[in-house]
């Protein structure tokens, strides 16, 4: 990601005029826009980039959204914080630009909330302030720190506080603090994610202004990632009545199960001081490091047999990060191999001595560039590679293995290659080991709050009033692999549905379930139903059916008679299809979005996704939310969601079900036309 900076004058002024607009068309326009793909019930800039949800506050019957904003362009770039407001969490009225980048410094991911007891100060008139908290990256250095700014009137305008920053441990990767009070204390509660650490460290402050720092929680779950946008929350368990616990949510930014980004959550409890993980949590397990034959573990001051060539290794191991490279982490020992000399743009290689494949597995730590055949490992038997391996466009390092018994008695060669000068042109590795059995990883099972391709940075809503009582959030329906290239216009991105938390105790621990919230029903037009009979009769009543828009919103309740799968192929009149499927063999719900319109912008964009989900009784249940260019799937009452992006250039939508005959049954189908009227 390319980092812009506002040094030039002329740009603070565009700036300081971008922030008297609001973010629409025109402030008099009411109708909702209607460019290609742009979606109808859920939340987009009316122009330019987007990325994180951040400060997301409700006060005096208004539903507040900033987001992070690029004002020049729909490239990630110029970071503000763009604005919007609704009453019902489905129609947004977009508002000017709340905080601007300004000075050298980014306006990133943070949080806001209501100082109730105006223990900041920054009241007027008896009325409680809002108050936002951001992290501040600067463009001239590589930091990163959290600051503060005031709001006197709804959130309308705002004021940076004089002393900013509030919080600053001098790094460069410290960022996205959510602010919550918390009531047992009487303090207010920081978390706040420490990237490369895989940790979030938690704060209290009295006043909003100074902070003391009371733990950090992590490494744990994913980390094969950094970790971003943590949030911490109490919510309700289903059916225990008042019951709460509490929800750690972590973003990571690689790794999820979907590939790339996504949103994990740990469930246990806080004190005020410290989280600590609920007795259901999934226990960890320990790395394993087999006994064999070591082929090169880099502790020495030199590369011993190994033979370098080019400029990227250098002249011996590396000790970690080099020069300006980000923390490199998940090695063994203190030396590992770094191509990061001379920074992407060296190239070379290392090579082993002949050795004699004499055992089962080849193991190996691996991190930087995903670049196939250039950014590498590889095996050669008789000149030939055999076996090859990428890093994962991460610094840390992190295990893979080989079976080569194919190869048993054969002589085997490994070389280490650097051959990209672009972005992640650069290979980490340490301690090859020729051994019976392969290298595991330590693992903490991650808990997923989304299983499909475009769920991000998601955070929830404070000072929900306590009548109302529930927990929501919404996340950025992106990902960042492909989300520079989403091929929309004039605006890139947009955010999920908003949904309701709750916790359900299930045989495999506390599971976060998530509804669409309930306002979106209010936006129900025709309804069509079916029940009780056959998919082949089902099929048969979908084929008349005609529906006079493309938001849709499914409810489906099949019952299994056997154990084959069931596939619900949602299409367009260009042959463009997503399908949903279940398969009960895998107790698995799948998407599948290969086939589902314009996937050729990005390589990792086309794809099949999958969620575990064991069936209640014989029975599946669905929620599906469609839109003009998006897909989100609720099984089980919640129980799993898959957010997808789809770009359809089709018009219509029709269904149809793919099944053995005889091995599922409609319970209920309900299929309802969503009306979004003017705001």
């Amino acid at each position: 990601m390319t980092l812009g900076t506002t040094s030039h004058p002329l740009t603070h002024l565009l700036l300081a005029l971008l922030s008297l607009l609001p973010m629409a068309a025109s402030s008099a326009d009411s109708t909702l826009p209607t460019e290609t793909w742009r979606p109808q019930f859920h939340f987009t800039p009316a122009t330019n980039w987007m990325n994180d949800p951040n400060g997301m506050v409700y006060y005096e019957g208004e539903y507040h959204l900033f987001y992070q904003f690029n004002p020049f362009g729909i490239r990630w770039g110029h970071m503000s914080w763009g604005h919007a407001v609704s009453r019902d969490l489905v129609r947004w009225e977009h508002l000017p630009i709340a905080l601007l980048e300004e000075n050298g410094v980014m306006i990133f991911s943070g949080s806001a909330v209501v100082d109730w007891k105006n223990t900041s100060g920054f009241g007027q008139d008896g009325k409680p302030p809002m108050v936002a908290i951001y992290t501040g990256h600067y463009t001239t250095k590589p930091l990163q720190n959290q600051q503060i700014a005031y709001s006197n009137d709804r959130g309308r305008t705002w004021t940076k506080y004089a002393g900013n920053p509030v919080l600053d441990i001098g790094e460069a990767d410290f960022r996205d603090p959510k602010v919550i009070w918390h009531e047992p204390t009487q303090k207010w509660i920081m978390a706040v994610s420490w990237p490369q650490h895989r940790q979030v460290r938690f704060y209290a402050s009295a006043n909003l202004k100074q902070w003391s720092h009371l733990s950090d929680f992590g490494p744990a779950g994913s980390t094969t990632g950094i970790w971003e946008c943590p949030d911490l929350f109490p919510v309700k368990v289903e059916g225990s009545g008042q019951q709460k616990k509490w929800v750690l949510v972590v973003n990571v930014g690689s790794g999820a199960p979907a590939g790339g980004s996504g949103c994990q959550y740990f469930v246990g409890d806080f004190d005020g001081n410290e989280f600590s993980l609920d007795a259901s949590f999934p226990k960890p397990q320990p790395e394993v490091v087999p006994n064999g034959l070591i082929l090169g573990d880099f502790e020495g001051e030199g590369y011993g047999s190994w033979k370098a060539t080019g400029e990227a290794f250098g002249t011996s191991p590396a000790r970690g990060k080099i020069g300006g490279q980000q923390a490199v982490d998940g090695f063994r020992g203190t030396g590992l191999l770094n191509s990061f000399t001379g920074g992407d743009k060296s190239q070379g290689s290392l090579t082993s001595t002949p050795f004699e494949i004499n055992r089962k597995h080849l193991s190996f730590l691996i991190g930087g560039g995903n670049h196939a055949d250039k950014t590498c490992v590889n095996l050669r038997v008789d000149g030939t590679v055999v076996r090859s391996a990428t890093g994962d466009n991460a610094e840390r390092l992190s295990w893979k293995s080989w079976s080569v018994s194919d190869l048993q008695g054969k002589k085997g060669i490994l070389e280490v290659v650097d051959r990209e000068q672009g972005g992640w042109g650069h290979i980490n590795a340490d301690h090859f080991v020729l051994a019976d059995e392969p290298a595991r990883p330590a693992h903490t099972p991650a808990l997923w709050a989304d299983w499909g391709r475009d769920f991000y940075a998601a955070v929830s809503w404070s000072d929900i009033p306590v009548r109302d009582g529930r927990r929501l959030w919404l996340g950025w329906m992106s990902n960042w692999e492909y989300a520079n290239d989403v091929p929309t216009v004039p605006w890139r991105s947009a955010m999920s549905i908003p949904r309701e938390l709750m916790l359900r105790s299930t045989p495999t621990g506390m599971t976060l379930v998530q509804r669409p919230v309930r306002e979106l029903a209010n936006y129900r037009g025709k309804q069509h139903r079916f029940s009780g009979a056959s998919l082949v009769k089902a099929n048969q009543w979908l084929q008349k059916r005609e529906f006079a828009t493309p938001l849709l919103e499914v409810e489906l309740e099949l019952q299994s008679r056997g154990t084959e799968g069931i596939t619900l192929e949602l299409a367009t009149e260009r042959n463009e299809t997503v399908e949903v499927r279940y398969d009960p063999g895998r107790s698995s719900l799948i998407l599948d979005r290969t086939r589902s319109g314009r996937i050729d912008f990005h390589e990792k964009f086309p794809g099949r996704y999958e969620a575990p989900l064991g069936l209640q009784e014989g029975k599946i249940k669905l929620n599906l939310l469609i839109d003009r260019s998006s897909l989100e799937v609720f099984g089980n009452d919640g129980l799993v969601c898959l957010t997808s992006l789809m770009l359809p250039e089709g018009k219509t939508r029709t269904f149809r079900f793919h099944e053995p005959v005889g091995s599922w049954k409609i319970q209920q189908l309900r299929i309802w036309e969503l009306q979004i009227p003017k705001l």
